[in-house]
Order: structure tokens, then sequence, then C-alpha cells
């Protein structure tokens, strides 16, 4: 007696992630060509709301492509969980010394050392 296994196609799972990466991709790319003033020139916790899209559609990005690329899917919910929490600890702990230490420069040197600023 043989049993045959169906193998499943996922090819249309591909095509539907890729077109949602390349959607995101797209956004991104619009967004930083255009740059609305209004995002662009508006602060939220210290940088402004264009580049907090930026950050939250580049870690969509990532965890889309770990997630069915990486064949995060089908691992254990503890593997998944040990590895999407470190990195969603790590780049807020990254974003956040970015964002208090990116104004260092011109923060504490006097304007005669960063005309090249301007």
């Amino acid at each position: 007696m043989t049993q045959e296994h169906a193998h499943e196609s996922h090819t249309g799972l591909i095509w539907k992630v890729f077109g949602i990466l390349s959607l995101i991709t797209i956004v991104e790319v619009f967004l930083g060509i255009v740059k609305p003033e209004s995002l662009h020139l508006s602060n939220f916790l210290g940088t402004s709301y264009l580049n907090w899209i930026f950050l939250i559609l580049t870690l969509a990005k990532a965890y889309g492509i770990a997630w069915y690329f990486m064949h995060l899917k089908q691992e254990k919910a503890g593997l998944r969980r040990a590895i999407v929490w470190t990195v969603v600890f790590l780049v807020c702990y990254l974003a956040t010394l970015l964002l208090i230490e990116g104004n260092f420069v011109g923060d504490v040197l006097s304007d005669r050392y960063t005309k090249w600023f301007y």
C-alpha cells in the first residue's frame, strides 16, 4: 500500500508576499522622493514623522522576509518569540541611542566648528 503525500505549492503565497513587500518598498521610495513637509518638518520623540514611517516600514519588511522566506512561520512558538522579541528590543535600544546621541555634535560643539552643517 503506497500513500501519496500531497505536496502543496507555495507559488501563490510567494507572489503575494512579493507583492506586499514591493508595495511597501514603493511607498518608501515615493516618500523618500516626495518628502512631504508635513511629515518631514514635524517632530515626534526626537525625530520627524517621516523617519518614524521609514523605521516602521523597514521593520515590517524585515519581519515579512524573516517570517516567510526564512521559514519562521513553521518554527515553534518559543523559538519565534526568542528571535522576534530579541530583534524588537535591540532595534528599539539602537533607535533610542541614535535619537539621543544623534544631536551630540550640534548640541556640544559651537557654531565655529560646525559651519559645514549650514
